[in-house]
């Protein structure tokens, strides 16, 4: 226990000094929610796969899809580093960072109004990411309760109050450049941490070997009645697999926490370092953690899923673990929680303030006014945050999980196509921005007050989500080719900086001349 409380220590030291550390980045706005557009690869690319990967995907992910799907649920994993990593990396990077720059946007609400000269779609955007973003935010206490109650027997609540502390010092302190350098350092613990376990986890059933074989032994005929299912390749039930695969790969192109980092990027060559590091990183951690799920049918006369849900499979497979392996695993879960906390709450506050109070509710709002009340909402996201998660640990309530699960989808399903289409399509409207924002939002409400009037498919909020990201790459266009076309000004305006020439040091391309 004293090991325990010690690596604990050390590392809520180190997340405080660096926020303290790093003040004389947040003295405005950009700085303190962009870093000044001048965050390295590494950062950047550690910032976006901390942010893409918490708690709800260690604990309750690859324990609920690890169980559902054998070691076929590492698909999901691949997934998120080729399309949530590499393609959102190399299709979103370069382009997402010119345009917000030169739109001078700093949110993604700001960058849909300035792109389709619309005070309302920014105040619409803003509002569904405050809607949608709080649920989602509490949802990151959730995976450290069994954990913490394993490791140190102590309530839950105690937990939520810690980390709600800590992470809201470094932040406001900090601000966007502290969440990265501490993003940084929780990653690395990430990607030791997950190799650890899962060399530990497999070492309890002979190694990798042996314990697929064990897996192509377990039977379970509710699932399927075909032997060896969960150690197969595409696993009992692959049509929901891919809806869970498009779900949490293909949502990252429209979180704004995930695509604010493309804004802070530095420059070209920080993009292709950062794509590669960020595919690797996903590779590893995503990969890892889904893997290790995929055994969870290993543990079967340890877990009760029935009684317990899936959140309790990956604790269970935890628990007979040495203390220290117990610590890092702890030390690992808070790592990712607390850097998609700290994205989340940059990101809500900041789109609060610049998109929604600024100029509509409040005016003549100067830089320190600005940056005073990011710091102030950032404290009101957190506490609202925790005192939800509490509400949910110790009651009844079931409709805040249930929304806390499909605010991925509504989020992503109303921003994803409006964005890509913004970046490379001149005949974008906000018109189709606006029909896809509100078909993603009203569909995912439906599927959470009334799932029984859609089909059976998409009455899960996994394959509903998925759903409304697809469609919105079909509505945004539909509705865009009906609709007048935006003005020729607008859109010189916005796509001339595409064609600006400059100046690059040979080393990153040769002379015309040579060529």
């Amino acid at each position: 226990m004293l090991v325990k409380v010690l690596i604990l220590l050390v590392y809520f030291a180190i997340m405080i000094g660096i926020g303290l550390y790093c003040r004389k980045h947040a003295t405005d706005v950009r700085g303190f929610v962009l870093g000044g557009r001048s965050v390295g690869p590494w950062l950047s690319a550690f910032a976006y796969g901390t942010s893409y990967f918490s708690a709800v995907v260690f604990v309750g992910y690859a324990g609920q899809f690890g169980w559902k799907y054998g070691i076929a649920a590492t698909w999901i994993g691949l997934g998120n580093a080729i399309i949530g990593s590499l393609l959102a990396w190399a299709v979103l990077g370069r382009r997402t960072r010119i345009m917000t720059q030169h739109l001078d946007s700093s949110t993604m609400p700001e960058f849909f109004g300035k792109r389709f000269d619309s005070k309302s779609l920014k105040v619409g955007a803003s509002a569904v990411i405050f809607i949608f973003m709080i649920p989602y935010t509490a949802s990151l206490y959730n995976g450290l309760s069994r954990l913490f109650a394993m490791g140190f027997h102590i309530d839950f609540t105690v937990c939520i109050v810690v980390m709600a502390i800590l992470t809201g010092i470094y932040v406001i302190a900090g601000g966007y450049m502290a969440t990265a350098i501490n993003d940084f350092i929780q990653g690395i613990i990430m990607i030791f941490g997950i190799v650890v376990v899962i060399a530990a986890i497999l070492n309890t059933h002979g190694g990798f070997t042996e314990a697929v074989r064990s897996m192509a032994l377990v039977e379970d005929p509710a699932a399927s009645d075909v032997p060896g299912i969960f150690a197969s390749f595409f696993g009992p039930d692959f049509v929901n697999l891919v809806g869970v695969i498009i779900l949490t790969s293909l949502g990252t192109w429209g979180l704004p926490q995930m695509v604010q980092k493309f804004y802070a990027i530095k420059s070209e060559s920080d993009i292709h370092k950062g794509t590669v590091i960020s595919t690797l990183f996903a590779l590893i951690v995503a990969g890892g953690c889904y893997f290790l799920g995929g055994f969870g049918r290993l543990f079967s006369g340890e877990v009760d899923v029935v009684a317990n849900g899936y959140d309790s499979v990956i604790p269970a497979m935890l628990s007979g673990l040495p203390d220290i392996l117990i610590g890092l695993v702890i030390l690992l879960v808070l790592s990712a929680s607390m850097s998609t906390l700290s994205s989340l709450v940059i990101a809500s506050s900041s789109t609060l303030t610049l998109d929604f109070l600024k100029d509509n509710f409040i005016k003549n709002m100067d830089e320190k006014k600005q940056v005073l009340c990011i710091r102030a909402l950032i404290v009101v996201f957190i506490t609202i945050s925790a005192v939800i998660a509490t509400i949910q640990y110790k009651s009844t309530v079931t409709f805040i999980a249930q929304l806390m699960g499909i605010s991925w989808g509504a989020m992503a399903g109303s921003f994803l196509a409006p964005l890509l289409y913004g970046l490379y399509w001149k005949r974008t409207t906000k018109a189709g921005c606006w029909a896809c924002m509100i078909f993603a939002t009203v569909f995912m409400i439906v599927d959470i007050l009334a799932p029984q009037v859609l089909p059976v498919l998409l009455q899960s909020p996994i394959n509903a989500g998925a759903f409304t990201m697809l469609a919105g790459l079909v509505i945004v266009p539909v509705v865009s080719l009906i609709t007048p076309k935006p003005q020729e000004t607008l859109i010189s305006d916005c796509f001339g900086c595409y064609d600006e020439n400059i100046t690059i040091p040979r080393k990153y391309a040769l002379s015309d001349e040579e060529q």
